[in-house]
């Protein structure tokens, strides 16, 4: 975790390194990161936010394109949602029978709340490190329907990927976000923790009454 923690913190130095040794390999690679992330339920932790941001600021700066980032990672983030609504869609009733039995009232409810709150919850997620691994897996199990979650898995990914792709790109020609850049990615790690965080906290609290 200390070493994934580095990576995170100085991901601007490592990539521009892979960018001198490898260059347009480094492109599949970030697809594969971002899609890796976003497809696979069991790698929520790879570093998405901080990893775009910083791709931004390095195509700020004429190490990277623009042109190149916004719509390979945007197709990244696309099909690994779809994937992961695939695999829950596919395989999530299992999780309602057999050794795994969850109640069917969870199921239920999962269900309601996606008919009502899906588009949203799947756009906000996108936002939510960890999360947003698991809101497209969950939207399958749900049931959601497939047109409506593709709706809104590309308006998700196209705000998350373009959004933090050209705040990267702006904010990093900044001198002050040059010179204090790690401290500033561990912010943007910190602040998309907090709503996880925060939801955590509310749940264990007690219920009064």
């Amino acid at each position: 975790m200390l070493h994934l923690l580095q990576v995170l913190l100085h991901f601007d130095q490592w990539l521009a390194v892979f960018m001198r040794e490898y260059g347009a390999w480094v492109y599949l690679g970030l697809f594969l990161i971002i899609f890796t992330e976003t497809g696979l339920v069991i790698m929520p932790v790879l570093p998405g936010d901080s990893m775009l941001f910083v791709c931004g600021t390095l195509a700020g700066a004429g190490h990277m394109s623009l042109a190149v980032l916004i719509p390979s990672l945007l197709l990244a983030a696309v099909l690994g949602d779809a994937l992961n609504y695939g695999i829950g869609r596919r395989f999530g009733p299992a999780l309602f029978s057999g050794r795994w039995r969850l109640q069917a009232k969870h199921l239920a409810s999962t269900e309601a709340f996606y008919h009502r709150h899906g588009g949203k919850a799947v756009v906000i997620g996108r936002f939510l490190p960890i999360i947003r691994t698991f809101v497209p897996f969950v939207a399958g199990i749900a049931r959601m329907p497939r047109l409506r979650f593709s709706a809104f898995n590309l308006l998700g990914a196209l705000l998350w990927v373009a959004g933090l792709l050209l705040a990267g790109y702006f904010l990093g020609r900044l001198p002050w976000v040059k010179a204090y850049l790690t401290p500033f990615l561990l912010l943007i790690i910190v602040l998309s923790l907090l709503p996880a965080l925060f939801a955590w906290l509310q749940q264990r609290r007690p219920v009064s009454g």
